[in-house]
């Protein structure tokens, strides 16, 4: 067989699409994915929005669009999404893409030649870890506390990597759900103008506020173009439309285009109309305050059934919102063996933690990602308890 490119040595593919075929079982109670709540798409909407859109403009919109993006969306997701955190720019500063994930990958494509070094959180998401990979760049991970990234470990690896790339998921964080506070986000965008690399601020979660008060982007205090901001409509709509944006500055906006050319040409005119529709009537807020209560009362859920059923050397995150709570076990933990017997055994699947981190051999063995969104309380506290035993058992 012909060989494969040297680029795609060592990289493997996600466990956590190997943990959304298990989702197909009705028995299993999944803590693994990301998935929204089914509960909460807005499929009435959709259907009529849709059906609207093709009505009014069928032909334009079933027809090839710009690389760039529809452009009503562009302009309703800067109204709408973009300037009401703070974020001050115009149509050139937006790329729509095929899911955010799409903004990660097109980002290190323009930026990251082999060797090059990205500066990621310790742990961070997996999926991202793997298009870096992919890049074959150098990924060296940053610490964290118990408010995100360690900004003097930060510049110690700046000082000593000179990155292209620093990718953070500052709000409600994947895996761990911290949230990082706003003056080290303005030390952030600081700290790369200072030393001249490239901010990459992922940010799907942030609409998902459970407690607290919302943190403005880091977007927000870039003054020299170092901050490329990815939002999605995949955490907030549905991942099934496909739809993110990218807000940069221009010049990285126009590589970007460029590389997205080569990719998919364009996202769905459709997809987007849908989402540009759903933005410019106004939905989204009342929208997310109908989803909030019933992810918030999962979360509790979700943290009342680890204290009551984990073991005491169990602790964990208590995020104020996104989709992820944390976990790390004061014992050894063969936490790859405790998901076969979860799965096989208990019919709970969750995510070992040692997948988000960039050495996986060695760092995060007993901790673990436990997601909340996609069951009810009462699947939550069934498995929380199942898996709660068994997590006993093993330690």
């Amino acid at each position: 067989m012909t060989k494969f490119a040297a680029r795609m040595d060592g990289v493997s593919g996600s466990v956590i699409r190997e943990i959304l075929k298990m989702m197909g079982d009705p028995e299993v109670i999944s803590f693994g994915g990301g998935n929204p709540a089914k509960e909460s798409f807005p499929i009435d909407t959709v259907e009529q929005i849709a059906h609207e859109v093709l009505e009014k403009n069928g032909a334009g919109i079933l027809q090839y669009g710009t690389t760039e993006g529809y452009a009503p969306l562009r302009a309703s997701y800067l109204e709408h999404v973009a300037r009401p955190k703070g974020v001050v720019a115009g149509e050139e500063n937006v790329l729509t893409l095929t899911g955010s994930m799409q903004g990660v990958d097109l980002v290190t494509k323009v930026f990251v030649d082999p060797g090059d070094a990205v500066l990621v959180e310790s742990p961070t998401f997996l999926g991202s870890l793997q298009a870096f990979n992919t890049y074959q760049a150098h990924c060296v991970p940053v610490e964290m506390d118990a408010e995100g990234v360690d900004l003097n470990d930060l510049e110690a690896k700046v000082r000593a990597h000179h990155p292209k790339l620093f990718y953070v998921i500052p709000t409600f964080q994947n895996p761990t759900g911290k949230t990082l506070g706003e003056e080290r986000r303005r030390a952030v965008a600081e700290m790369a103008s200072k030393y001249d690399f490239v901010v990459v601020e992922d940010d799907p979660y942030c609409d998902l506020r459970y407690s607290g008060t919302p943190v403005p982007p880091i977007k927000t205090f870039d003054r020299t173009g170092n901050v490329v901001l990815l939002n999605s409509f995949s955490k907030i709509l549905s991942p099934g439309l496909r739809v993110g944006t990218a807000l940069a500055a221009p010049g990285i906006i126009r590589k970007m285009t460029i590389a997205k050319q080569s990719s998919d040409t364009h996202t769905s005119n459709l997809t987007q109309a849908i989402a540009d529709s759903f933005l410019r009537r106004g939905l989204l807020p009342a929208h997310l305050a109908g989803i909030i209560p019933m992810y918030t009362e999962r979360l509790n859920a979700l943290l009342a059934g680890l204290d009551a059923f984990f073991p005491e050397n169990f602790t964990h995150t208590v995020p104020e919102g996104g989709l992820f709570v944390w976990g790390e076990v004061g014992a050894p933990v063969d936490m790859q063996r405790l998901l076969r017997r979860a799965t096989e055994e208990c019919k709970v699947a969750f995510i070992p933690g040692q997948h988000f981190y960039v050495d996986t051999e060695r760092m995060g063995l007993n901790t673990m990602r436990l997601n909340f969104s996609s069951a009810t309380p009462e699947r939550i506290t069934a498995g929380i308890e199942r898996l709660g035993k068994l997590l006993k058992e093993s330690i």
